[in-house]
């Protein structure tokens, strides 16, 4: 495989022009939205560029996750299919005992739902 050492000298540079881009424009939409609606001060770039980084701390997103998200619930029910009756049921049993036996009870446990 080829190494991109190219990438060293373009990732860096995107990525603060992607920071100015995003801190601008929150900056900005908040600064047009929020006092006239709410009354709420004015933010500055440094302002605007932290909301950014505390949006992306507390709810993810920007993307990055792309195709593998897929791949851990496809790994789970390739291991799930593999698995004996007797080991599915030992799983279900624990998952009831562990979540307070929430939806349908188990067969022959003599409780209505």
């Amino acid at each position: 495989m080829r190494r991109k050492w190219w990438l060293v000298f373009v990732i860096p540079p995107a990525i603060v022009v992607f920071g100015f881009i995003f801190g601008e424009v929150v900056m900005h939409l908040w600064n047009w939205l929020l006092p006239p609606l709410f009354g709420w001060h004015t933010i500055g770039f440094w302002q605007g560029l932290g909301l950014v980084l505390l949006c992306r701390i507390l709810f993810g997103g920007f993307g990055g996750h792309g195709p593998r998200r897929g791949f851990s619930k496809r790994r789970m029910a390739e291991h799930w299919e593999r698995m004996t009756p007797e080991e599915r049921e030992k799983i279900r049993q624990g998952m009831r005992a562990r979540c307070g036996g929430f939806g349908a009870p188990a067969p022959g446990s003599g409780e209505t739902a």
